[in-house]
């Protein structure tokens, strides 16, 4: 890889993944039996959560995806998250197998915002609480958890909450990347310059408090705050990209200490954690890139959900060096044919960018809706989720690579129709134009006039081996049977000659 190529990967992660604060510890209690009811959450501080953020523009939140809450029977509220929070510093090493020991390291006054989605009618809510770390990847506070699994918590009645838990979201700071877009003028401002009216209070002491604020927000959730009387009976923390390096963070460093959520849901995160940071700081991604891998600990009883994209697993990101195996706390996902984000999660922002060749429009999201039902199935009856085959990858020296069919398509992982009855190629590699963006996009490279008359004498065919790959992947466990009008959407029997 070129020192050029190699400073645009870094500069990428670094802001889709930017500021964050690594942690952790030993857990106590063993990781075997049911995973129902295993944790016990520790004793100690709890957000303030009882002042409504109100006035100035409404509810900021950086997304492409609207989603009509009255529709879905949800409402939306927004609070201020206060109290003191505490940092933390490492004990030892940061082992390899996730067996991290952290310290307090000082403590900090913090108001940050919280903004929670609900169902309207208390009757129909589940008991599961997402709390998502949110990602300030394009230098404002986004909800790329909910983006994605947003149909399957309405559907379910689960509660969402985000946490503007790094200080670039509301303090404002550095943006290594733009997404173009409505609303791009506004990266790195933060919530306070944005909405003065509405976020003037609010002040993050530094990105080594956002763990134990993270924690707070759990605590004052779990007690019923900003819920308008909703008991929760699942706390699930949840972060997609730099968040779910924040995610392993937690897992490894924290959780042990605080047993705050019983379980957690990671999104296309890297080989590492997030380096710790001094106050007023944002955390170092570039840094934790370069660091050396770390599984999640074995030792706890949470257990936790890791759904990874084709592009997340080599390259800069390189989570391949952190796979580890399947177990009765542990679930990995990897789903060929997927980018580390893709055209749904860009929404109409898509449009806007020129990669030189279509970005990847790949079933992630669908797969992420079926691996959070998975998740939340596991917690509440104890059915583990279904297993899946890793991707394949080739290693040449210290160089790894997916490995690809003829046509380009990486084999094993996950397989979902639009990539084991193909009219595209969907890939996880990028685009010629080799933008910051880009990078992350992949790309759909449309299949030949020729190859498609190879492989599907004529339309009724496609469409009956289109149908029969959709139900398998269904029965498999790897989407919703619900999602199967979705799925069958991707379908382009328009390519096939009649």
């Amino acid at each position: 890889m070129s020192r050029v190529l190699l400073g645009m990967f870094v500069a990428v992660l670094a802001s889709l993944m930017a500021y964050g604060t690594t942690g952790v510890a030993l857990a106590a209690g063993s990781a075997g039996g049911d995973v129902r009811a295993a944790v016990t959450p520790v004793p100690g501080p709890a957000a303030d959560l009882s002042h409504p953020l109100t006035g100035g523009n409404g509810p900021f939140i950086g997304t492409a995806i609207p989603v009509d809450l009255n529709q879905a029977g949800y409402v939306q509220q927004e609070y201020a998250a206060s109290g003191t929070a505490t940092s933390y510093r490492a004990v030892g090493s940061l082992a390899g197998n996730g067996r991290w020991t952290f310290a307090p390291n000082g403590t900090a006054p913090y108001n940050t915002r919280v903004l929670v989605r609900r169902p309207a009618d208390p009757a129909k809510f589940s008991g599961n609480v997402l709390v998502e770390w949110l990602n300030v990847s394009g230098g404002v506070d986004a909800d790329p958890e909910w983006a994605n699994l947003y149909e399957e918590i309405t559907r379910r009645g689960d509660a969402w909450v985000g946490v503007s838990a790094q200080r670039i979201g509301v303090e404002g700071g550095q943006v290594l990347v733009t997404v173009p877009g409505a609303g791009s003028d506004l990266a790195g401002q933060g919530l306070k310059k944005i909405d003065a009216a509405r976020y003037g209070s609010l002040a993050h002491p530094g990105d080594g408090f956002a763990f134990d604020m993270f924690t707070q927000v759990a605590r004052g959730l779990r007690a019923g705050a900003a819920l308008d009387g909703l008991h929760p009976q699942r706390m699930i923390a949840a972060g997609e990209s730099q968040s779910a390096f924040a995610m392993t963070t937690y897992y490894n460093g924290v959780q042990p200490l605080t047993q705050a959520f019983d379980g957690f849901f990671v999104h296309s995160r890297g080989a590492a954690g997030l380096p710790l940071v001094g106050a007023g700081q944002s955390a170092d991604l570039t840094g934790a890139l370069f660091s050396a891998s770390t599984t999640f600990r074995t030792d706890q009883n949470a257990p936790v959900f890791d759904i990874q994209t084709e592009s997340d697993l080599t390259g800069i990101l390189n989570s391949v060096a952190a796979r580890q195996p399947d177990s009765d706390r542990f679930r990995l996902w990897e789903t060929a044919g997927t980018s580390h984000a893709d055209a749904h999660l860009l929404g109409s922002n898509a449009a806007g960018i020129d990669c030189g060749a279509p970005i990847n429009n790949g079933p992630m999201h669908l797969v992420a809706k079926a691996a959070w039902h998975g998740l939340t199935t596991w917690l509440t009856t104890g059915q583990a989720p279904a297993t899946a085959p890793r991707i394949d990858i080739s290693q040449f020296l210290i160089f790894r690579s997916v490995k690809r069919n003829a046509d380009g398509i990486a084999t094993g992982g996950i397989r979902t129709p639009l990539v084991d009855v193909p009219v595209d190629i969907l890939s996880g590699d990028p685009g010629p134009n080799l933008s910051a963006i880009c990078l992350l996009l992949g790309t759909t490279k449309p299949l030949s006039a020729t190859r498609l008359a190879q492989l599907y004498p004529n339309r009724a065919e496609y469409q009956r081996r289109y149908a029969a790959s959709a139900d398998a992947t269904i029965g498999a466990g790897f989407v919703l049977s619900d999602d199967r009008p979705a799925l069958i959407a991707y379908s382009q029997p328009n390519r096939i000659p009649s």
